[in-house]
């Protein structure tokens, strides 16, 4: 599964990570993406969705 929402296409982000003696490591943030069944297009299929998307509606699950 992409880690990437389908809706608004929030993906994985690159950074750096410190830690107290500030030695540095790179590190990724990935987004809270959930297998959904909604309705495309009229039809129900399943999409990669975040769950911000989710929360705020713009998505129409399908049952």
């Amino acid at each position: 599964m992409s880690r990437k929402c389908d809706i608004c296409g929030k993906g994985v982000v690159f950074g750096g990570q410190y830690s107290h003696s500030h030695r540095r490591s790179n590190r990724s943030w990935a987004p809270n993406i959930k297998k959904v069944k909604a309705i495309v297009n009229g039809t129900p299929k399943t999409i990669n969705v975040c769950t911000r998307c989710l929360r705020s509606g713009k998505v129409q699950r399908a049952i």
